[in-house]
């Protein structure tokens, strides 16, 4: 629908009587993933991604053996700027205004809807009003392009809240198997068994054509493969699924790390911290269990199992010492922690929390964190701070579900975020470092959702071990 006006438009759009064919759709519900993701577990172990030792030979000689399954919904990514860009056609070129996280894949974008090469595309990058891995596709673009293309003037075009929510391309559903082998309270083996899809089986079709500019155009939807095959390269590995995981960083003798690869059909691209998002949740609530079981202290237990890994350590400590771990909380309070390395940066937290008015409130979040050599600690600080905030989000209210293959989400009234009210005091504490410097946009994300939950277990003595987390759990 094209109009003079956005409002025109989008009632002209509403009054629209339209019958859709679904006869290609995909037809699951939440509770259909799960059960395809349990499936696939159940008939194939998956691809080994790290082992050491015998898990087998730990599981025979442990005294107990405790295991525990962690799953975690598709999330939006919310961006508060919905999805937009302007395009203006002018017969042998085209420039496009667009918030996008890639202006090299909106040059492929814009391409694919007209007659032009990428070479006669120019993208001026706004300001993102948020981007978290959604502004990596371009599909916003390719759209705008479509329409100018055909109008043959300037056109804009805005995605609704809804259709920014309905249509979004998500963070990946996710299923985790954890076991692990205790022997008098020492930790013997630790297993898991991730299960879910890879991104990038659904980005290449967007970043393929950039890769190989060499390609004509009618290629530029099988490029994935026939590129590299072309050049002599191997397709290399999607880390999507299994990064942080398979950096695991507690001394074991025994570690077995596997990927069961399956994908329902969802669309799928990267969110804040990607993968490490859902193993941080799965690693560092399993290890809290463990320490329960073992009968210790989170702190303690984590402390014995990382002396080999200084940077670990230091950022473990100091975030507990900050949080004063071993000092009473008022009633009604608790504390957790959690620790996660991701994108080469070491960052450890400890969240106190509670439960007022029937939620969850947190109250505290302490943060100690080592990117390396630090030029500019404010800006430190204020990464890892918004990475908090958009992991508390995710923790507390991040869920889209779907129902017949529709999703039940489309604004915020039903997929919230969090408010400037529930903003907690957050504390970051930088490591005066002389590595080399690392990132923070994202590695703030991980460590703050497990760190939560366990929490509200200390809290109430009830583990969660699926998200969004809940104060009646």
């Amino acid at each position: 629908m094209v109009a003079d006006k956005y409002w025109r438009a989008r009632k002209a759009q509403d009054a629209l009587q339209i019958d859709w064919d679904f006869s290609d759709a995909v037809s699951l519900s939440t509770d259909d993933v799960f059960d395809s993701y349990r499936s696939a577990a159940d008939d194939d172990p998956g691809e080994s991604e790290r082992s050491e030792g015998s898990f087998a030979s730990a599981m025979e000689s442990g005294d107990r053996v405790i295991e525990a399954e962690y799953a975690q919904p598709y999330l939006a990514h919310a961006t508060l700027e919905p999805m937009n860009a302007t395009a203006w056609y002018r017969g042998d070129r085209m420039e496009v205004w667009a918030p996008t996280q890639a202006p090299d894949l909106g040059r492929i974008a814009a391409a694919r809807a007209t007659d032009l090469g990428p070479d006669d595309i120019t993208i001026h990058t706004t300001f993102l009003g948020g981007g978290f891995g959604r502004r990596l596709t371009q599909d916003y673009i390719e759209e705008a392009a479509a329409v100018a293309y055909r109008a043959g003037r300037p056109v804009k075009v805005i995605w609704s809240r809804e259709e920014d929510t309905r249509h979004d391309l998500y963070r990946p559903a996710m299923l985790h198997r954890m076991k692990a082998s205790l022997s008098g309270g020492e930790l013997t083996g630790w297993h898991h068994q991730i299960v879910g899809p890879q991104i990038l089986d659904w980005y290449v079709r967007n970043a393929a054509p950039a890769q190989y500019p060499w390609a004509p155009k009618f290629m530029y939807d099988t490029l994935g493969s026939v590129g590299l095959m072309a050049e002599g390269i191997a397709t290399p590995k999607d880390i999507s699924a299994i990064e942080g995981a398979i950096e695991y960083p507690y001394q074991v003798a025994n570690i077995d790390i596997r990927h069961t690869h399956t994908d329902p059909g969802i669309p799928i691209t990267w969110w804040r911290s990607v993968g490490y998002s859902h193993n941080g949740f799965a690693v560092e609530t399993f290890m809290d269990e463990l320490a329960h079981e073992a009968g210790e202290d989170p702190l303690q237990f984590r402390r014995r199992l990382i002396s080999h890994e200084p940077r670990h350590l230091e950022v473990l400590e100091r975030a507990a010492r900050l949080a004063d771990w071993q000092s009473p909380v008022p009633d009604g309070r608790a504390r957790g922690l959690a620790l996660f390395r991701s994108f080469g940066t070491y960052v450890a937290q400890v969240v106190e929390a509670g439960i007022e008015n029937g939620a969850v409130r947190v109250y505290r979040v302490t943060c100690s964190v080592d990117c390396g050599q630090v030029v500019n600690p404010r800006i430190v600080e204020d990464q890892i701070e918004g990475g908090i905030l958009f992991g508390l989000t995710a923790a507390l209210y991040g869920e889209i579900t779907l129902q017949d293959g529709e999703v039940q989400q489309s604004n915020f009234h039903d997929y919230p975020l969090m408010r400037q009210y529930e903003r907690p005091e957050v504390l970051v504490d930088i490591v005066d470092s002389s590595e080399a410097p690392t990132g923070v946009g994202e590695p703030g994300v991980p460590p703050v959702i497990p760190a939560l939950g366990n929490a509200l277990f200390a809290l109430n003595g009830k583990r969660q071990r699926s998200l969004p987390l809940k104060a009646n759990a």
